[in-house]
């Protein structure tokens, strides 16, 4: 660098040996130095600005995508594996946790309700859910709750049967979506409160045409249940496991009227679904002196649940930890796979992703 007083030459400029002289040259080189910084950070800003919109571009054509799908599917998110492994912790191998969200989304009960051996079994799930722990799904599975629970509608609207188990379902949904929906502000459900007030205005619409059927009698003419032996129809009478049935079997004609009040039919229907300290704790003498079975059945029912009995079920293999229905194939490294598996109840469905 050259020294205060000696000739300072640039290209097209000549400076005097002055102090002056050096003052105007510093004068302009930061005038622009200044410029150039303002127009390095202008073109910065400029820069974030593009890169800001083009950001929210991206994430609004991702939404308005994602809500055309939401809008115009209605079927379940299906996956090609029809089974889920349950880990309740993080491993080397595998990392977070198995949700009861996750498990319902996976586990393909949009066909299983298609299958009399699983009906109930999905049924049964989707009252405990509706109970309890409907909060815990995520909005995925939410979604998915209400499209199979209204292929289950539709499904018994055709064909007209397990009417009342159905119409329970629907009246245990509503009761909890009405302490549910008080409670959108807080994160309780997923979604817009409208959304879920015109869920409910679904519900009272299927309840209304639920309660509108009218069960015609079959055309054809041939042998009916009053023509079997007495023998016949009370065996049959005696593999229906709800008392309630019983009942309303006994509505149709006199004579089924006396079979449904059969004591023996009662006390076995007792015996089936209650043990003998539960029936000791709850006798009922009627005026005769005897037990009346049929009173002691319905405060039992109150006081205790129900054996439950299902033609399938889902299953747990106690060697690789799979859920999946009865015969999916799963990839498990067992000798006997068959011997591993663990039937679970509903209720053990649940518990098994409580954590």
């Amino acid at each position: 660098m050259p020294f205060l007083g000696q000739d300072w030459r640039s290209p097209g400029q000549s400076w005097v040996k002055t102090a002056d002289g050096w003052k105007r040259f510093l004068d302009e080189k930061s005038g622009s130095f200044v410029s150039d910084l303002s127009s390095y950070c202008n073109k910065e800003v400029y820069d974030k600005e593009n890169l800001f919109n083009s950001l929210n571009y991206d994430v609004a054509a991702k939404k308005r995508k994602k809500d055309m799908l939401n809008s115009k599917t209605k079927t379940q998110y299906f996956h090609q594996e029809k089974w889920i492994y349950v880990h309740k912790g993080s491993t080397k191998e595998r990392h977070g946790y198995c949700t009861l969200g996750e498990a319902f989304n996976r586990l393909d009960f949009s066909t299983a309700i298609l299958d009399s051996r699983r009906f109930n079994y999905v049924v049964r799930l989707l009252e405990l859910i509706a109970k309890s722990q409907l909060t815990s799904l995520s909005g995925i599975a939410q979604k998915n709750f209400m499209n199979i629970l209204e292929k289950v509608v539709l499904k018994v609207l055709e064909d007209q049967q397990n009417i009342r188990l159905i119409r329970e379902l629907l009246q245990t949904l509503y009761t909890s979506l009405c302490t549910l929906v008080q409670r959108v502000g807080k994160s309780v459900l997923v979604g817009n409160i409208n959304m879920w007030v015109y869920r409910m205005e679904t519900i009272l619409h299927w309840q209304q045409q639920l309660n509108s059927i009218q069960i015609t009698r079959p055309a054809f003419k041939g042998l009916t249940f009053t023509d079997l032996p007495l023998c016949l129809q009370l065996n049959i009478m005696q593999r229906l496991s709800d008392g309630r049935d019983l009942v309303s079997l006994g509505q149709v004609a006199p004579d089924l009227h006396v079979l449904s009040e059969d004591r023996l039919l009662w006390k076995k229907l007792c015996q089936y679904h209650f043990s003998e300290r539960q029936i000791r704790k709850r006798l009922i003498l009627s005026d005769k002196g005897q037990l009346d079975w049929k009173k002691m059945y319905f405060k039992l029912v109150r006081c205790y649940p129900r054996k439950e009995q299902y033609g399938d079920t889902l299953q747990l293999c106690r060697h690789c930890h799979i859920l999946s229905w009865k015969g999916t194939d799963h990839p498990c490294t067992a000798n006997n796979p068959e011997s591993c598996s663990v039937s679970l109840s509903p209720q053990d469905f649940i518990n098994l992703f409580k954590f």
